[in-house]
């Protein structure tokens, strides 16, 4: 039998058939994928072949294979540096949420999520969350923010997940497709996810006043059919996003602009670090590259892993 994963709980997974049938299922003995050093060898939206089993009166399945993907979505393993693991695959979307406070959005978690969702080929698409909370001052951080990421490609939408404000637009993004919504705990996903869809009825909690970073609510990822013709990935929240697998020279192929300016460097491996005559830092002093984004890529470059939570946009 083949189907789709819908819910991954470590050692469990629910897969959902062709002809709509959900099957408890579980992997027999050691299942590796070949090339990745994964804690979760399956993924939700994986698409798994499976055989049926009875024991005790109860119906299972076993997997015994996983298709090809078109593409997943991978961090660095919590408590495992060296292991990665897959958020979740054959996505056709994901919609990063950002909030500039409770908790705050920092731009080198943006920058490590798109680089990452540019390299396994994943559309990311930027919603500035509770815009309705926001003051003048606030409004123009947002505006400023935009038009960074607007300028290198991407797309970028104000909502308010409790107003209502721009849902339809999101909604209507969202038909046919598979979309993941993700962001640090607290940035409102699961009020998001409510409001395109009520009857899902997701869990939410306020933020934590002490740590101002959000409770976690969703333990797995876990995909959920719409009534519109739609299928959304409800993902854990993250509070650091390390990147994974990649050579210092591939990184600035997946800063898009950087990418755009390569054939303009002196040398065709360029690092835009000390370089002669590189097309990135000309275009960084002539404000025509974003500090931030540079900054992002200097983090990425160095590895280091606790700027997770730092604010690099408004430092000069």
């Amino acid at each position: 039998m083949i189907g789709t994963v819908y819910k991954s709980t470590g050692s469990w997974y629910t897969v959902k058939t062709m002809n709509g049938k959900f099957y408890e299922c579980r992997i027999k003995g050691r299942f590796r994928l070949q090339g990745i050093k994964s804690t979760n060898p399956i993924a939700v939206g994986d698409k798994v072949e499976f055989e049926l089993e009875t024991k005790n009166n109860t119906e299972t399945g076993v997997i015994h294979r996983i298709e090809e993907r078109a593409n997943y979505i991978v961090r660095k393993s919590v408590n495992l540096s060296k292991q990665t693991h897959i958020i979740a695959a054959n996505i056709d979307q994901v919609f990063l949420l950002i909030t500039l406070d409770n908790p705050p959005t920092f731009t080198s978690f943006i920058d490590r999520f798109l680089v990452t969702a540019e390299a396994y080929s994943v559309k990311t698409i930027l919603l500035f969350n509770k815009i309705d909370t926001y003051d003048e001052e606030k409004l123009l951080e947002v505006k400023y923010l935009e038009s960074i990421y607007r300028k290198i490609g991407y797309e970028c939408i104000e909502i308010s997940a409790t107003t209502g404000h721009n849902i339809d637009k999101v909604k209507t993004l969202m038909e046919g497709k598979v979309s993941m919504f993700t962001g640090h705990s607290g940035v409102g996903k699961s009020t998001l996810v409510n409001a395109i869809e009520p009857s899902l009825d997701l869990r939410t909690k306020e933020l934590s006043e002490q740590h101002m970073q959000g409770q976690h609510t969703t333990t797995f990822a876990e995909m959920f059919d719409l009534s519109f013709d739609a299928k959304i990935i409800d993902t854990p929240g993250i509070k650091g996003f390390g990147v994974v697998d990649m050579e210092k020279e591939e990184v600035g192929d997946y800063f898009p602009e950087f990418f755009a300016l390569k054939q303009d460097c002196k040398f065709n491996n360029c690092l835009h670090l000390k370089e002669p005559k590189c097309a990135v830092k000309e275009a960084l002093e002539n404000d025509e590259v974003s500090y931030s984004r540079y900054r992002s890529y200097l983090q990425i470059l160095e590895g280091e892993e606790e700027h997770y939570r730092t604010d690099n946009w408004d430092k000069e």
